[in-house]
Formats: C-alpha cells, sequence, structure tokens
C-alpha cells in the first residue's frame, strides 16, 4: 500500500492533526518526520460525557484511534521530558501507549535544557535589535543546529543511560560556554541535567526501534502509512519565508527523508489549509487582516478552536486566504487534493474576500517571480465574495452547504486547479464534509 502524506499549505496551524486523525480511522501507522514540540495538533472527539479534547506535541495525532501504532521519525527533535509528559496525559484520557504501539526512531534527535536556554537566550537578543524571528522558545532551533554540526545527541543513545548520562553532561558544559561569554546568561547544572536525562533514558529505552526499516516492512505487507507532517509549507527552512521559519523540511519531501522511505511508496499527498490565512510570530502575511476584521476571524480564546497557538497560546494573526501562497504550496508538495479547515468560521460574514494575485508596480503577478522569501514588494489583489449566514456544523454532504459556501469552495478549487476532498464545518471529528 502507498504512503499517505499531510501536509500544511500555509504557515502552519491549519488543522493538520484533525485531519491525520480522521484518516487514520483506515490506517495502520501513523508517523511524525519533521519538526518538535513546537508543533501543536488538536483532536476532539465526541463522546457520553462530552467532548474530549486531545493537544497533541510530538506524539502523531493518529494514536486517538487504538488501532494505530505511531512512529516518531528521525527527522524529529525530540524533547524527551515533554514526550513523557504527553504519554502520561494520554494515559490519563484512557490512551495507553506502550512500546507495542509507539516507535521512536533511534535516529532521532534529543533536545536538552540547554539546548531551550540557548535558544531563549538568542532571541531575546534578537528582539533587542532588529532580528526578532517568534520562535516558540522550545529549543528547535539548537538542536537542528547541533544535528547538522554533527554533535547532536541522538536517540540511540538512551539504549545506554549511562553513556548518555555522560554525553548530555559535556554538551551542557560545551553550551555553558556560549550561554555566558556570548549572552550573558547563568550556566546550567550539568550533573544535574545528565541525571534527568539517565532517568527519561530507562523510561524510553524500551520505545527505540529502526523505524525506516519498521516502515519499509510494514509497507511491503500492505499496512497503510500515513506521514503526518508538522508546521507548514511557508515555515519550510529551504521552501519558506526564510529566515522566518522553522529548522526542519515539512514539505512532502521532507516525508521521504525525515522516515527514511522511498518515494516509490507515495500515493496521495494532501495538503491541509484553511479557509482563510494565519501566521504566528514574525514574517511577512500579505493578506493579513487588522482591527476588527482581524479580532473576527482569530476569535476571543473562549473557545479551542480559536486562533491561538495550542503550544504557545499567542494569539495568531489573521487574514484572508492567499491563493497565490497556496498555489505555490500546491505546487512544490505535489499536492492530489485539498482539506478545507475551518469554513465555519466564516459564517455571518457578509463578504469574503479571496486574495487571487499579486501587484507590484504596474505589474500583476498569479505566481512568485523569486520565491516567498521577499514578499515586503507585493500588496494582494482581492475577489470579493458574497457570505453565508446559516449554520455549516451539521452538514455532510456539500448539498448541505449554502450556495455561498459551495461557490467559495468551488472558486477555491478553480484557482489552484486541485480538488477540495473535504471541508471541516467545525472542531469535532465527525464535523466534515466529504465532497464526494
Amino acid at each position: 500500500m502507498p504512503l499517505h502524506i499531510i501536509i500544511g499549505a500555509q504557515w502552519g496551524d491549519e488543522g493538520k492533526g484533525r485531519v491525520t486523525d480522521l484518516l487514520a480511522a483506515e490506517a495502520h501507522v501513523v508517523a511524525r518526520y519533521s519538526g518538535g514540540d513546537n508543533a501543536g495538533h488538536t483532536v476532539t472527539v465526541s463522546g457520553p460525557n462530552g467532548p474530549r479534547i486531545f493537544k497533541l506535541h510530538l506524539l502523531p495525532s493518529g494514536l486517538i484511534q487504538p488501532h494505530v501504532t505511531g512512529v516518531l521519525g528521525h527527522g524529529m527533535v525530540i524533547n524527551p521530558a515533554r514526550l513523557l509528559e504527553e504519554i502520561a496525559a494520554l494515559r490519563e484520557l484512557g490512551i495507553e501507549l506502550t512500546p507495542a504501539r509507539v516507535k521512536i526512531s533511534a535516529a532521532a534527535h534529543l533536545i536538552t535544557p540547554a539546548h531551550i536556554a540557548l535558544d531563549q537566550a538568542d532571541e531575546a537578543a534578537r528582539a533587542a535589535g532588529e532580528g526578532k524571528l517568534g520562535t516558540t522558545g522550545r529549543g528547535i532551533g539548537p538542536a537542528y543546529t547541533d544535528k547538522t554540526a554533527r554533535r547532536g545527541l541522538r536517540a540511540e543513545l538512551m539504549a545506554d543511560p549511562e553513556r548518555l548520562g555522560d554525553a548530555v553532561a559535556e554538551h551542557v558544559r560545551s553550551t555553558n560556554q556560549s550561554l555566558e561569554r556570548i549572552y550573558g546568561q547563568p550556566p546550567l547544572d550539568p550533573n544535574q541535567v545528565a541525571a534527568e536525562y539517565t532517568a527519561y533514558a530507562r523510561e524510553l529505552a524500551p520505545y527505540l526501534t529502526e523505524t525506516s526499516l519498521y516502515l519499509h516492512r510494514r509497507l511491503n505487507e500492505n499496512a497503510v502509512v500515513i506521514a503526518e507532517g508538522a508546521q507548514g509549507t511557508l515555515l519550510d527552512l529551504d521552501l519558506g519565508t526564510y529566515p522566518f521559519v522553522t529548522s526542519s523540511s515539512p514539505t512532502s519531501g521532507g516525508a521521504f527523508v525525515g522516515l527514511g522511505v522511498a518515494p516509490r511508496f507515495a500515493g496521495r499527498i494532501i495538503g491541509v489549509t484553511k479557509a482563510f490565512q494565519t501566521r504566528v510570530g514574525e514574517g511577512p502575511f500579505p493578506t493579513e487582516a487588522f482591527g476588527a476584521e482581524a479580532e473576527r476571524l482569530r476569535g476571543t480564546g473562549a473557545n479551542p478552536w480559536d486562533e491561538f497557538g495550542t503550544t504557545t497560546g499567542r494569539p495568531r494573526r489573521c487574514g484572508w486566504l492567499d491563493l497565490v501562497l497556496l498555489r505555490y504550496a500546491l505546487r512544490i508538495n505535489g499536492v492530489s487534493e485539498l482539506v478545507l479547515t475551518k469554513l465555519d468560521v466564516l459564517t455571518g460574514l457578509s463578504t469574503i474576500q479571496l486574495g487571487v494575485a499579486y501587484q507590484a508596480g504596474r505589474q500583476t503577478y498569479s505566481e512568485l517571480p523569486m520565491g516567498p522569501s521577499d514578499l515586503a514588494p507585493f500588496q494582494p489583489v482581492y475577489e470579493s465574495m458574497p457570505g453565508w449566514s446559516e449554520d455549516l456544523g451539521d452538514a455532510r454532504t456539500l448539498a448541505d452547504l449554502p450556495a455561498a459556501a459551495r461557490n467559495y469552495v468551488a472558486r477555491i478549487e478553480e484557482l489552484t486547479g486541485v480538488p477540495v476532498s473535504l471541508v471541516s464545518v467545525g472542531s469535532e471529528r465527525s464535523q466534515i464534509v466529504r465532497t464526494d
């Protein structure tokens, strides 16, 4: 069976977690291939005592489905303390995650408190100047930097807790030099951190697996495998709005590298986009809205689905759907179908704007001439569409949607050239419109 890849087609936060959870109902394995606990995936499941809300940061969202095995691929950077907290939190919600259900790549890299301290010190130094990036401060960038510099701590060290402790102590001592001399920050205690990681290793060592081999075998056994991306295309280290990007490759190509599986297994490539546009942190945002428009799209924070970060709680910047950037994301990922989330949020707007092109001087662009890195010269060209007032929560087919909502979906398909296969009309698992 092929490998189905789920990617974010914007700056992340598109709702990939609930899409992964939905599609995992018919899958055997769900594998995360990039990022760390800077990701936040929320899944809402109805139950006899009301909805249960699962917030995941490292574990694949498909694990909410009881028959699924989850894989943390070697493209990830993993904070073992956060991972153990997440496993314990799911256990309290009735989901038992044993080594039979969770596989951690031995080649994934570990995040330590030294990485976190360095990340936060560097961002504070940038904020004092003009170069603030808006990172989550979770140590993601420094961990990937160590990986690239070939001095990282790989998860395989957890198989020998004492050896890991020695490596962590040396890593902390080395990082302390930068913290003290460059940033003027207090040093960390190498022995204390080493002792903590020795304890983590004893708990997590049974989960270590050669996940590339495991996935290869499962695919050859005709298992259905879903590769779950974190963040979004426009945060890709190479292909995003650099330098306001993450430190990994959340695009579809990153799935093959981050999981160690061959492109010949590729099946569906599913791009997830909101019905509008959001981003967290700094960086360009051509279709950003302000004032009452932005507040309307963001919500107040009273609802779990309002636009506040799952990981950080930061309010997201909000605006209108940008089809120039969406077409770019669909092209570089080879997306075969779109999932449109949060269409219900637009209910009640009399007019909805679609960013259909950019303008710079007298020139109009439907595609980016130099990629998305420098968007400063461009102003959006909008197309206005009529809104709707009907509640969409009970819609399950296209025919259930009001005509204006159907026209909005159809216009996105027309201007991107990619069919929309699913539309979410609420936060719960069942609130999905299937277009077929």
